[in-house]
């Protein structure tokens, strides 16, 4: 396909800025995000098990309801029933209502002690999964505006960049498009590597891309989309509310248990029940919500489907269910939550986001290498300052996240046997490591930082097996080993990563100590401990 040189210019020129400007933010987005596909196993396994109780069986649940709203009387505010495995039969809280990120959020887990008596254990909510997903929102940007998060606007702003990036880049990729899809040459130059690696990744997630980064952007600003349509629709609801009663309705009027199911399973055949809450029992307004997975279906929540009911009436609200009384704006949502969180693919979509979200991380960082790769004075000892600052901050700020939030893997069992609030203690990790890798990449050089940051990244990764070895061997010690085949598979998974960085780690080092002289990644032996800088210079 024949486009005007000049044409391909400008496309290019665009690609490439946006692409600067936006990439490392979206690295962390997309990094997080991917680990974000298994927020329940994550939940499940830096979770203490003594602190959770067995499941029960049909029909306990009715009885430890009845116990729990007679006695506790901040579960009648809300309290959870769960009828999933590995998890607490009934819950509430204690601070917080699961709502964000609250680093105090603590709840109550009851169930059947070894002499079937009810018993009770408070637990502070551990937010590892929590932290993956504020990175994977804001990029790791804090402070709010109003209830939104200020870092989750500016990723909207990167979404609508990227969007340009992606199809800026598809446009001027097009003239050669047949002829360099599929090539992978090792064997030419590090920028023909970079690039063909760039091209492979983009196009063949082209689809992906662009979903995520409309629906990043919606999400982002739905508050200002959303004033617009009242614009249009003017006092037509674009969602349905409950509706308003004066009547105050007492707990000891709740149905049973067993006529929510019901009730439920004839709405929504074949689904299964997640876990219901109850919610604002005694009050004029009560509310019930039902996640309901289904093993065929497409689910347009993060993980379940939903459907919003009166506990007392039965009458049901809203659903996200295919078919269901949704409306139509609420079906638009569902779709973008679901086209967002893969959760229509079942378990086969949750590793294929998976893996797309880290080929999208990828995609960025070799963005970015490709750039410093492409301006690189190839007859020249001195490399230009801008080439020299984004390697520092491709290094600092991409490997920073990998190495911190490995070390918040690696860590969180050992941390959980401490008096320290556990998701305080992530924050302070997160942001020291992320922090002193960035500047030991401006004080050391990307090459050096990047070589010991990435195989510190491998031996996190490999403790956090090591962390389950441990708690068989000295139980006494109070650590816990993984049980399920999800925590397994979790812990499994780090083993393909620690295998990673160090290859990376690996060929930095290659590089830095017997590549090309005329690079920002050079490193005479000589001049190992002086800065990048004089690196540069004395190569």
């Amino acid at each position: 396909m024949k486009i005007r040189a000049d044409i391909v210019r400008t496309y290019q020129t665009l690609h490439t800025w946006t692409g600067i400007t936006t990439g490392l933010l979206l690295f962390i987005g997309f990094f997080a995000g991917a680990l974000v596909m298994f927020t329940d196993t994550i939940d499940q396994w830096s979770t203490p098990p003594y602190k959770q109780f067995s499941q029960v069986s049909d029909g306990q649940h009715q009885e430890l309801l009845d116990h729990v709203l007679a006695n506790e009387e901040k579960a009648i505010n809300a309290v959870t029933l769960h009828y999933s495995e590995n998890h607490s039969p009934i819950t509430w809280y204690e601070e917080g209502n699961g709502r964000g990120v609250n680093v105090n959020e603590q709840v109550w887990h009851a169930g059947f002690n070894e002499h079937g008596e009810i018993n009770k254990e408070l637990s502070q909510v551990n937010h590892l999964s929590g932290l993956l997903d504020y990175l994977h929102q804001t990029g790791g940007i804090f402070g709010e505006i109003g209830h939104h998060l200020f870092g989750g606007y500016i990723l909207g702003i990167a979404s609508f960049l990227y969007f340009i990036a992606l199809i800026s880049g598809l446009i001027f990729l097009l003239p050669t498009l047949v002829k360099s899809f599929f090539a992978l040459r090792k064997d030419k130059s590090a920028s023909r590597f970079w690039l063909d690696s760039h091209n492979l990744i983009g196009v063949s997630s082209l689809p992906f891309h662009i979903v995520i980064a409309f629906t990043v952007f919606v999400f982002a600003f739905h508050d200002f989309l959303y004033g617009g349509l009242f614009g249009v629709y003017g006092e037509k609801k674009l969602f349905p509310e409950q509706q308003k009663s004066e009547y105050q309705y007492n707990v000891k009027e709740l149905p049973k248990l067993n006529e929510i199911t019901e009730k439920i399973e004839a709405y929504a055949p074949g689904y299964q029940i997640e876990r219901i809450t109850l919610s604002r029992l005694n009050t004029t307004r009560p509310s019930a919500s039902v996640n309901i997975t289904h093993p065929r279906e497409m689910m347009r929540g993060p993980t379940t489907d939903f459907i919003f009911m009166h506990p007392y009436t039965l009458e049901i609200n809203a659903s996200s269910i295919q078919g269901g009384d949704q409306g139509v704006w609420v079906s638009i949502v569902s779709s973008m939550f679901a086209l967002h969180f893969g959760s229509y693919g079942g378990t086969l979509g949750q590793w294929a986001y998976f893996v797309m979200g880290l080929l999208g991380a990828l995609l960025f960082y070799t963005g970015n290498l490709l750039w410093i790769e492409k301006r690189r004075r190839q007859k020249q000892a001195t490399q230009s300052k801008s080439n020299l600052v984004l390697a520092k901050l491709t290094v600092g700020i991409a490997l920073g996240c990998i190495c911190a939030i490995s070390l918040a893997f690696a860590t969180t069992k050992w941390i959980s046997l401490t008096s320290l609030n556990v998701n305080i203690a992530y924050l302070w990790l997160y942001y020291l490591t992320f922090f002193a890798v960035v500047i030991a990449a401006f004080i050391k050089g990307p090459s050096i930082t990047a070589i010991y940051t990435l195989k510190i990244s491998a031996i996190l990764c490999l403790i956090v097996p090591l962390n389950s070895l441990i708690a068989l061997l000295l139980p006494s010690l109070g650590l816990w080993y993984a049980d399920s085949f999800g925590e397994i598979m979790l812990e499994v998974m780090t083993l393909p990563f620690a295998w990673f960085f160090y290859v990376c780690a690996s060929k930095v080092t290659k590089r830095a100590y017997n590549g090309e002289k005329n690079s920002v990644w050079y490193v005479s032996e000589k001049t190992t401990h002086a800065t990048n800088e004089e690196l540069v210079v004395n190569s």
